[in-house]
């Protein structure tokens, strides 16, 4: 797993307001930290969304929706069903400048 694949990840189980089911999800984290931690950081991706500030507008698999990087979270690597294809250089640049604006402002 690399920074930037893209992965179907089981969320299951969430409380409240968090994204769930089992969905496409980038991984955040860095490829130093996804080799040797047991964790990973993603961003859950999904249809039915809104044009938050925070939010990436992708076309995935045919499909119109969005990476949430305002639901960013830490799931252990079991969580990942198998690996779906990952971000083109362009998105890797928008995911980045979000999360640079997001977190360090």
């Amino acid at each position: 797993m690399e920074q930037y694949d893209i992965c179907l990840v089981n969320l299951d189980p969430t409380i409240g307001h968090e994204i769930q089911k089992t969905r496409p999800c980038v991984i955040i984290s860095p490829d130093e930290m996804n080799q040797y931690l047991k964790t990973i950081i993603i961003a859950p991706m999904t249809t039915k969304a809104h044009g938050y500030p925070m939010r990436i507008k992708i076309t995935f698999q045919k499909k119109s929706g969005w990476i949430v990087l305002d639901q960013l979270r830490t799931v252990d690597k079991i969580r990942i069903v198998k690996k779906l294809g990952k971000l083109n250089a362009a998105k890797r640049a928008e995911v980045k400048q979000t999360l640079l604006e997001m977190l360090v402002n």
